[in-house]
This record gives C-alpha cells, structure tokens and sequence, in this order.
C-alpha cells in the first residue's frame, strides 16, 4: 500500500529544545506506521532561543527533511543589546516597571513592524520554493504548524496559489495568546493580527487545536472543521534507581517574569517556618529557563536555602527529575486567556508516577485532565490554605513512604494514540 505524502511546514525541529518541538517530532515518529509519509520543511538557520541536540537522535532515519534559509531580525537586534534579543524571542519579557529603553523599542518593533511574528520574512520564499516542490513531488496535503504563526501564512499562500489540503495546527491561541499584551500593539497592529487570524481560520480546510478552550475560542471565528488532538506523554527508556531522600518539589520548564504564583511562595515559607521536620527535608527544583523576576519573588520569601536553580536540561535529564522527585509542580497564570493553555510537559508528568501539584484558573483544561487522570492536585489562586493543607498532607505522606499516585485514563494521551488520530483525520479529509 502506498503511503499518503504530507507536506509539514514547522519552525521548530531538532537541535530546537524546550515544548515547541517535541509535538510533531514525536507525530513524524509514528506517521509511518498509520500509511503517512511526513516531509519535513524547516529553516535551515533558524534562531532557537533554546536547544537540544540530544532530540536529534528522535528524527526517523527514513524521513525527508527540506531546508532553505531564513532572514530574522533577532541577530540584528543583538548587536544593539547583547543578550536581550535572545531573551526577548525565548519569551522572557520583562514586566514593564523593569524593562530598558532598549527592550522596550525592541518589543515596539517585534510588535507592529514584524506580524504576526519576526520570521515574517520566511513567508514568500517558502511559498515560491514550495510552490513547486508540491507540483513535482505530487503532494496534496500540507499541515503548517504555529505558534510562529507566520507559518500559518505560507499554508495561506500554498493555499490560494494551488489549491491544495491544508491543515492548519494551533500549538496555541493566536490573538488571544498572553504575550500579544506585552508587544505594545497599536490599534492598526492589533487590528492586523485579527485579519490574518480570521483569514487562516476560514481558508485552511481542517483546524486542529490542542485544547477545548481554544476550540470554543475558534468555533466562534470561523464554520470550518475544528478537531482537538492535544500533546501528549511518549515512552522513553530513562531510569532511575530510587526517589529523591529529600522532599522535593520541582517545576520543570520555563518560569517567566508573569508565571510568579506568590500563592505558592507564601505556602512553603509558612511550612519551612512553622514545622522544623519540612524545613530540613524540603527542597524547590527549579528545572528549566528562569526570570529574574521569579526568582527574586521566590528569595524574598526567606527560604533561599531550600532553592535548587538546575537551570534548562535536555530531555532525557528533564525526565529523570520527573521521576526522581517527591512532587512535581505545573504552574499556568492566573488569566482568562490561559484556560486554553495545556503544557507540553502535563502530559510526561502523567506517567512519571510522581503526584502534580498544579496552580492556575479556575476550570482551565488543566484542571480537566489532572482530575480524570487521578495524577494530582489543581488549585486556584484564591485556595492558599487549601494548597497548604495539601502540601503538608503530601509531606506527611513522603514521610510514611506512602506518596505515590494512582493514574486512570492515561491511553488516550499516548503520542501512538494522537498520531493514530491524526493520521485518520487526513485520511478522512475531503
């Protein structure tokens, strides 16, 4: 039987680290096995903020990777300030009290001068290289990837120039994602946004979300089918030899500067200063990219002393601290716009046998999946006492040697599992 080709136009791929890639690395290992044969379109010299060579060896000996150049602002902006382009595009963006005269006029231009994003410039020629390989290659369907959104364009492009299937994946919301506040966006540019937004959600033939919140969001916008097919949890063959002697709490993956739970911070000062039996075990794993603003919350709560800074990792150590730790910790801001939000990282903490502990808004898609999957504990920024009483609950567990977690539900959430139900959506696609 011959396999259906795909055309996948993404931005991140191997060496790029951090959540952004580990989606379609890890659908592109599967595709084979349901009748897809995924190409690979990417820069071939893109500006990763992180990176992860040790995602290299993931990539499929048999796939087809095309690679042409790619023209983005940030190397320029880095000569005018040394280290804040690369902070600025890994999504560390200083709250505004903080920010620079520099990092503001940085943010101004990637805001109104670059839409949607800064790898604007990668649209034409992408579309007018692709444009052909499609017609000789015999391709007829596309799948771009976004947030950069401005891959969701070339799909546009592809789209109105040759008419072929395309489907449109949203990692995240597009208008309504958190960071659109801090681009200092003029009415005109947000106008803008809007358009693009409008004209991709109605011209892609399918729509694929990887939340239920951002399929209501879009349900609103456009009549065109939306499907949810979410991250996921893949197996790996790291190991441990035991569990953490200390309490351990770790968050792993990146903290920004609006990712600060004081809720948090005030729980575990309270419990290293009122019980001596805590404060001798206890220790925070700070596992990933951090902020400045985070951290400098964090210490002025008085238990620096119980702080481990480890810093980003590659993946298969990210997933010995899931394992090896007493707690694992999932924080989402506290904002109507991140409901929709579900961390790539959810997803491995479902079968690290290690209880979550979780903070963000109230009825978020978070809160669904840690609930009907039995991993762990979700609370509001309004449940101090309640995620105290918690906490010590789970200490006195650790104690006992009797915190563990009993997972149900989890099959659904395998990369095996969505790959399947991808592939029978671009089967089924008319």
């Amino acid at each position: 039987m011959n396999s259906k080709k795909v055309l996948i136009i993404l931005y991140y791929w191997p060496p790029a680290g951090g959540p952004g890639v580990q989606r379609w690395l890890k659908f592109v290992k599967y595709l084979h096995e349901f009748g897809i044969e995924p190409i690979i379109y990417c820069p071939e010299n893109p500006n990763y903020p992180i990176v992860d060579h040790s995602l290299v060896s993931e990539i499929p000996n048999n796939i087809t990777i095309l690679k042409q150049p790619i023209n983005e602002p940030y190397g320029l902006a880095s000569l005018f300030s040394k280290g804040k382009s690369k902070t600025i595009s890994s999504g560390v963006i200083p709250k505004t009290k903080k920010q620079s005269f520099i990092e503001k006029v940085m943010l101004y231009v990637r805001g109104n001068y670059f839409i949607p994003d800064a790898r604007k410039n990668w649209i034409n020629p992408s579309v007018a290289y692709l444009s052909s390989y499609i017609k000789e290659h015999k391709i007829e369907t596309i799948i771009t990837t976004g947030p950069p959104h401005s891959l969701h364009l070339i799909g546009l492009g592809l789209k109105e120039k040759l008419g072929i299937k395309w489907f449109a994946d949203f990692r995240d919301p597009w208008t309504t994602i958190g960071y659109h506040k801090t681009l200092k966006l003029t009415k005109s540019s947000e106008a803008k946004h809007s358009e693009l937004e409008i004209k991709v959600l109605n011209t892609a033939d399918e729509i694929i979300v990887t939340s239920n919140h951002t399929k209501n969001e879009f349900q609103t916008k456009t009549k065109q089918p939306i499907s949810v097919i979410t991250n996921g949890y893949d197996s790996h063959s790291v190991s441990i030899e035991e569990k953490d002697e200390l309490f351990t709490l770790s968050h792993i993956g990146s903290l920004l500067s609006n990712r600060n739970p004081q809720i948090l911070w005030e729980v575990l000062s309270d419990l290293v200063n009122e019980n001596e039996d805590f404060s001798k075990a206890f220790q925070l794993n700070l596992v990933g990219v951090l902020s400045d603003d985070v951290l400098e919350s964090i210490y002025k709560y008085g238990f620096k002393e119980h702080i481990n800074v480890v810093g980003y990792v590659n993946h298969d150590e990210a997933i010995k601290f899931q394992m090896k730790s007493q707690l694992l910790l999932l924080i989402e801001i506290n904002s109507e716009d991140t409901k929709a939000i579900i961390p790539g990282k959810i997803f491995e903490y479902l079968i690290s046998e290690t209880p979550i502990i979780a903070i963000g808004p109230k009825d978020s898609d978070i809160e669904q999946i840690i609930k009907s999957t039995n991993t762990g504990f979700y609370f509001s920024y309004t449940q101090k006492e309640l995620l105290k009483s918690k906490v010590l609950d789970c200490f006195k567990a650790f104690q006992n040697n009797t915190l563990k977690v009993n997972a149900v539900g989890l099959q659904p959430y395998s990369r095996k599992a969505l790959t399947e139900k991808l592939s029978d959506l671009i089967k089924c696609s008319k």
